[in-house]
């Protein structure tokens, strides 16, 4: 039986499953959900940037162009790059998304 966790979006109040071994954003978009804003896909554009507030998680590789080494270690990550190991909550971080919901 394939274990899932919840993922909380604080800044929208969202909720979607994600099965463990799966991506954070992969999992978002075949529940049909769109509280994270999604770009290439695999680590390379920066736009699906979210802090991990909550939780564990594996995290493949991204790129350090939107993501330094030392924003990783804050759980700064992109979320199509993220696996959960636990239920999590984030916070989108892409500047544009966060002004877009505060309006």
């Amino acid at each position: 039986m394939t274990v899932r966790h919840t993922i909380r979006v604080e800044n929208c109040g969202d909720h979607f499953t994600c099965p463990e071994g799966e991506g954070v954003l992969q999992a978002m978009e075949k529940q049909g959900r769109s509280s994270i804003p999604v770009g290439c896909r695999s680590g390379g554009c920066g736009r699906c940037r979210v802090e991990v507030t909550d939780g564990a998680f594996k995290a493949g590789p991204m790129s350090r162009r939107h993501v330094s080494e030392a924003e990783g270690g804050q759980a700064l990550v992109l979320a199509c790059r993220i696996y959960p190991r636990s239920d999590l909550t984030i916070r989108l971080a892409t500047p544009a998304f966060r002004t877009a919901v505060e309006k």
